[in-house]
C-alpha cells in the first residue's frame, strides 16, 4: 500500500526554521520527483519546492527562493525540505506528492500520490 507521511511541522518563532520529512513507502520511490506543496486558509495550493527523479535536479517556488533546500536519500525513502528565516505568512499545511516525469518535475496537476499533510505555524 502506498503511503507519503510528512512530518516536523509545528510551532515556529518568526525568523526560525524548519525541516519537513517526507517519508515514501509502496511504490518505486527513486522513479519519482518528489515536491513539496503549501496550502494557507482561504488561498490556493502552492508549489514549494520540487526535486526530480533522474538527476536530482532541484526546483524552488518564489516564496522559497534563496531560503530553502531540498534533499532527497533514495536509500531511505525520504525527501527532506529545510526552510529558514520562516515568517507568519508561512503559515500552512505542508504536504509532500510524487509523480513521475521525463526530466525534472511534473507539473502539479500531473502529480500522482499525496500526503496528508503537516501543519507549520509560524507566530511568536
Amino acid at each position: 500500500q502506498l503511503h507519503l507521511v510528512e512530518s516536523g511541522g509545528g510551532l515556529v518563532q518568526p525568523g526560525g526554521s524548519l525541516r519537513l520529512s517526507c517519508a515514501a513507502s509502496g511504490f518505486t520511490f527513486e522513479n519519482y520527483a518528489i515536491a513539496w506543496f503549501r496550502q494557507a486558509p482561504g488561498k490556493e495550493r502552492e508549489g514549494v519546492s520540487c526535486i526530480s527523479s533522474n538527476d536530482h535536479s532541484t526546483y524552488y517556488g518564489n516564496s522559497a527562493m534563496g531560503r530553502s533546500t531540498i534533499s532527497r536519500d533514495n536509500a531511505k525513502n525520504t525527501v527532506e525540505l529545510r526552510m529558514d528565516n520562516l515568517q507568519p505568512e508561512d503559515t500552512a499545511i505542508y504536504y509532500c506528492a510524487a509523480g513521475r516525469a521525463v526530466t525534472g518535475c511534473p507539473r502539479t496537476n500531473d502529480y500522482e500520490y499525496w500526503g496528508q499533510g503537516t501543519q507549520v505555524t509560524v507566530s511568536s
